[in-house]
């Protein structure tokens, strides 16, 4: 059934989400950290700060929500993650009480599918926005509808070699510590349900591969301090699988403006991460 474009600007229901120290531990060796000595303070309690990624995490499950909105009505197996912003407005606590409120932006026709935009403000017991999240999630089969195309995408590298690479090693185990942030999509579980989505094995969580892109940027260009980074914008290109070697390449194109591109050691030029950006602070 294709999707009531009068769903645009309908707001979903608030969502709450209590966390401790642990959940901001567990998040950030979910995407990798700790294997530097300056990465300590992301994954031990004493002196513990937040990677400004984790703020993908509160509003997360407002993305899977989409599914049940009437005029919606998807089936989650057409449902692709196609690209993520995630803004930091204040420092991003590490327990407490944060309430996410999302709302449907805005729909755009691709012709072989629609894309649905979900805004989430996400704010703490005072009421202040601490972060701001767009998803942006692909329905395969949707499109076709005559409605507009959007915006298309930007930040493309300059035609000259990066300013910095990262490399980072993940775990055949990443996306067995990842899920447990909220994200339990079977996908990147369970071989069979991979085996149905078209995959050999089950693949990364694409918001896996997002933190481990954010952190290259994160200890590249701000000396790990949170306090720098702004914002990032990504798009999801191809998959990535658990124990590969991703490759963030940065070019620095102003001093609040880092452009970004990702692959893996294992799949040379074949980018999983495109169209990317990250914003840092003054």
């Amino acid at each position: 059934m294709p999707i009531d474009l009068a769903v645009v600007g309908k707001e979903l229901p608030p969502l709450d989400y209590d966390f401790t120290t642990r959940d901001v531990i567990l998040y950030a060796l979910g995407i990798g950290a700790g294997y530097e000595a300056d990465e300590l303070k992301f994954v031990y309690e004493n002196g513990l700060e937040a990677i400004p990624t984790f703020g993908v995490i509160p509003p997360f499950p407002a993305l899977m929500g989409l599914v049940a909105v009437e005029g919606v009505e998807i089936n989650l197996v057409m449902l692709v993650h196609g690209e993520q912003y995630l803004e930091i407005r204040k420092p991003i606590p590490v327990s407490g009480k944060l309430t996410t409120k999302p709302k449907i932006a805005a729909v755009w026709d691709k012709t072989k599918g629609a894309v649905i935009e979900l805004d989430a403000d996400t704010l703490d017991e005072s009421g202040e926005v601490v972060f701001y999240n767009k998803f942006s999630s692909f329905i395969r089969g949707e499109g076709g509808f005559g409605g507009e195309r959007g915006p298309e995408p930007g930040n493309e590298p300059p035609g000259r070699d990066p300013d910095k690479v990262a490399e980072m090693q993940t775990l055949t185990i990443q996306a067995m510590i990842y899920r447990l942030s909220g994200d339990y999509n079977p996908l990147h579980v369970d071989p069979n349900f991979a085996a149905m989505a078209g995959f050999d094995r089950p693949i990364l969580h694409g918001l896996c591969t997002f933190g481990h892109v954010g952190r290259a940027v994160l200890r590249e260009y701000c000396d790990n301090d949170p306090s720098k980074f702004k914002a990032i914008k990504v798009r999801f290109s191809r998959p990535v699988w658990p124990g590969d070697t991703i490759i963030t390449e940065m070019w620095k194109e102003a001093d609040d403006k880092i452009i970004v591109r990702a692959s893996t050691k294992e799949r040379p030029g074949e980018y999983c991460i495109t169209n990317a950006a990250v914003w840092l602070n003054a």
